[in-house]
């Protein structure tokens, strides 16, 4: 699997649940989320502006992805809503590996570009360096319709946090085209 095979793969609606473990704070707290994941072609406007902000030419990338989601977490009662887009630009002497470039960071909400690591059993693994932390993530695929996460977050000074989330998926796979399309048909 490469990473453009990932990302159609992940297409479409998803419920997750994450229980994040607060190691400084010997403490976990959980969290439900909706998400949509749609795949964006390489020449999508969106994945074009992403790579000319890094400055990075489009022509590079392999695929790119817009990610919403809507969820709650267990100490804190505000809802946690929002999207990025998300562009990979696989390494020109090994594919498998890479720059993820990202609209809004996981961590930290601001724009931040990472690496991506496509392992030989399918499993992607991402890794993110931010201002004042870092983080490491696995993704991968139980079955087609179960994706599981797993995350490390370092501040620096050590504060740490581990996560692991499953995420069912409650629908066909969306693409960007498909979106416009059933948007259009329903307008009509």
């Amino acid at each position: 699997m490469d990473i453009q095979e990932f990302f159609e793969q992940s297409a479409g609606k998803w419920f997750s649940h994450r229980t994040s473990h607060h190691l400084a704070f010997k403490q976990s707290e959980s969290g439900k989320s909706d998400i949509v994941i749609e795949t964006l072609a390489n020449d999508h406007p969106e994945v074009i502006k992403l790579c000319e902000q890094y400055e990075v030419d489009p022509t590079l990338a392999s695929c790119g992805a817009r990610v919403s989601w809507n969820g709650t977490m267990e100490w804190d009662e505000e809802k946690h809503v929002g999207s990025t887009v998300l562009v990979s630009v696989p390494d020109s002497e090994n594919p498998q590996e890479g720059k993820l470039l990202r609209e809004i960071g996981y961590a930290e909400k601001v724009p931040v570009a990472g690496r991506y690591i496509m392992g030989s059993d399918g499993a992607l693994t991402l890794i993110t360096e931010y201002e004042t932390m870092s983080s490491e993530e696995r993704l991968w695929f139980a079955s087609p319709n179960l994706r599981m996460r797993v995350s490390v977050l370092k501040r620096f000074g050590g504060f740490s946090m581990a996560s692991f989330t499953s995420e069912i998926r409650m629908g066909g796979a969306t693409s960007a085209a498909t979106q416009e399309t059933e948007t259009s048909s329903a307008s009509t």
